[in-house]
């Protein structure tokens, strides 16, 4: 089964009297554990792609199809649900949450999946460590570096295994020696829990990693490598 199916996409922005394509009839399909990167230009369209197949955006055309189910029609609450049971995100602005420790955005999305407060905090803990911020727990984002509140949100992301990883632009603010141990842990995901990862970055470190590299330039898919 594909855990991605795009179909048709189409998404229009005015400038003006000007139409531009942010997706100019793409169709994607992702098989259910690839690790698949979207380069590309800024502008050429990857992040308003991951944008639609994670529900963050609507598109004007077209249908996506996440681990056989069609969120075209699905309403708030019910798109809400299938986000939060089967999409981690990462976001190049961390979005984490500023009142909260480390550990408590992690736990965020545990808390709100309905899993306990011991089994939230061995998780968060667990996660925190493997992706290098052990002891740092308690501390609020302004207590921490950019790359530190970065790999927050990836822990928050992945704590709780996802099927789909959506990433956008995941080591801009990282250091090659943790862009490193991140795209390690990406894979290690990946190859153990059989999570799908779609990445859009400029970084051609990180496009080394990828099984499977997508360019794309005016909202269009110009170039599909597997490697």
């Amino acid at each position: 089964m594909s855990a991605v199916t795009c179909q048709g996409l189409v998404k229009r922005f005015q400038q003006g009297d000007q139409t531009i394509y942010g997706l100019d009839h793409v169709d994607l399909s992702v098989a259910e554990g690839g690790f698949l990167c979207l380069s590309g230009p800024s502008g050429s369209g990857k992040t308003t792609l991951l944008n639609a197949i994670g529900g963050l955006d609507k598109p004007d055309q077209g249908s996506i199809t996440i681990a056989g189910c069609c969120i075209d029609a699905l309403s708030k609450g019910q798109l809400a649900d299938m986000r939060l049971s089967n999409i981690g995100f990462v976001f190049q602005a961390y979005n984490l949450i500023p009142v909260l420790s480390a550990r408590e955005n992690v736990e965020f999305v545990m808390q709100v999946q309905g899993l306990s407060a011991s089994e939230r905090r061995q998780a968060a803990d667990d996660i925190l460590r493997e992706v290098g911020l052990q002891g740092l727990e308690d501390r609020r984002p302004a207590q921490l570096s950019g790359g530190q509140q970065q790999r927050v949100a990836v822990a928050r992301a992945i704590v709780s295994k996802p099927a789909l990883v959506l990433a956008d632009e995941p080591t801009a603010n990282l250091d090659s020696h943790t862009a490193e141990q991140l795209m390690n842990l990406f894979v290690e995901l990946n190859v153990k829990h059989k999570v799908t990862f779609i990445i859009a970055t400029h970084d051609t470190r990180v496009m080394e990693y990828a099984k499977r590299l997508i360019r794309m330039v005016d909202g269009k898919i110009v170039e599909d490598e597997i490697r």
